[in-house]
């Protein structure tokens, strides 16, 4: 079994914010793998579907972004899957809206959702999929208070208008990483797409 995590706040106040686009790429997954619901508890949503052979599990964690490592962990144990078999999917805003960065392992990168996996996994071993959301109006200096407002804070109107190109990437980059794994996946899909289109 593969499990895909889409971290995200619960709760309509956050559903559009650059901080759930986890969870946005997640919904677009379920809905284009035409994954079913398949259970649920206090820590966690997740559905099944049958995608390149294997058994695909979508999941969404229903605690805090802070606390989403709780979810993973119960997940792992109750299923037995390997670190290798997981990919987290999230926002950065280190990296322009439009990009999409995947890496095998490494640090939380200051994201509290993975710095939460990593701490309940007690491993840094875990794929990853960051999804850009640095906008134009991204604060100039990223205070704690400042970057905190603007993860909350809604997309522009002209991010509006790509969102659905972006999410797709993102949903085409986790179909790839399912059917010819991270290395392949991250020389195919580690660009701005945005930013490719713009200049064809």
């Amino acid at each position: 079994m593969k499990c895909i995590i889409g971290l995200g706040n619960p709760g309509s106040r956050y559903r559009f914010t650059r901080h759930n686009i986890g969870f946005l790429a997640a919904e677009t997954l379920i809905d284009t793998l035409k994954a079913e619901s398949f259970e649920g508890n206090s820590l966690y949503e997740s559905f099944r579907t049958i995608f390149s052979g294997g058994e695909i599990l979508i999941v969404m964690p229903q605690t805090y972004m802070n606390n989403s490592g709780f979810a993973v962990r119960e997940l792992c144990q109750k299923y037995s899957i390997a670190f290798t078999d997981l990919l987290v999917v999230f926002d950065d805003f280190q990296i322009p809206f439009g990009t999409l960065r995947m890496r095998s392992k490494g640090s939380d990168g200051g994201h509290n959702g993975m710095a939460s996996i990593i701490y309940n996994l007690e491993n840094e071993m875990i794929p990853r999929l960051r999804i850009g959301v640095a906008g134009k109006n991204i604060p100039e200096h990223h205070t704690h208070d400042e970057m905190a407002d603007y993860v909350l804070s809604p997309f522009e109107k002209d991010e509006e208008e790509s969102l659905n190109d972006m999410l797709r990437h993102t949903t085409d980059a986790c179909k790839s990483w399912i059917e010819n794994g991270i290395t392949r996946t991250m020389n195919l899909f580690n660009k701005n797409f945005l930013r490719d289109a713009n200049a064809s």
